[in-house]
């Protein structure tokens, strides 16, 4: 696996690819510090697809890139993966909720569970969890931090 750390304007970000696939989009700060430190910056280095997704992430955060088309391979369970692409068919700018999120899953009753999935991410921005509320439009959680959750709303929404 090839690492490398983008530095974001709400945050560093550690990216991991293998095999030409990017597997990882994480916040660095909310990462879990055994795994951090298992990725000393010693290992960080540059291939294809990892420049590619850092060439995207400036795109997106000047607010010229509305989706990524990267090579993906999220690694999770098969109802992660499902509540995954859920996530990529949200529109950039716009918000649904767990529940709509849900449904779109043919799932109704699995709210708690999309909510869980969504915790899991293991693309952060590039499958945009960011963009799920809760019913009554709360912001909800975010594994980066509501800040930065809210932040990235405020973003897509201005650069419409």
């Amino acid at each position: 696996m090839r690492f490398h750390r983008y530095r974001s304007p709400i945050g560093n970000l550690i990216l991991a690819a293998d095999n030409g696939f990017l597997c990882y989009c994480l916040w660095e700060d909310s990462m879990d510090k055994q795994l951090l430190n298992d990725w000393e910056e010693d290992k960080i280095t540059h291939d294809t697809v990892l420049t590619e997704a850092c060439r995207q992430m400036e795109e997106y955060f000047s607010g010229t890139r509305k989706s990524f088309s990267l090579p993906l391979k999220p690694i999770g369970t098969v109802f992660q993966q499902h509540a995954w692409q859920a996530l990529q068919k949200i529109p950039y700018g716009k918000t649904i909720s767990y529940a709509e999120e849900a449904r779109l899953m043919n799932s109704p009753k699995a709210v708690r569970a999309v909510g869980n999935a969504n915790r899991h991410n293991p693309l952060m921005i590039i499958i945009p969890c960011h963009r799920v509320v809760g019913s009554n439009g709360h912001i909800g959680g975010y594994v980066g931090g509501t800040e930065r959750k809210e932040w990235l709303y405020r973003f897509e929404n201005v650069c419409q």
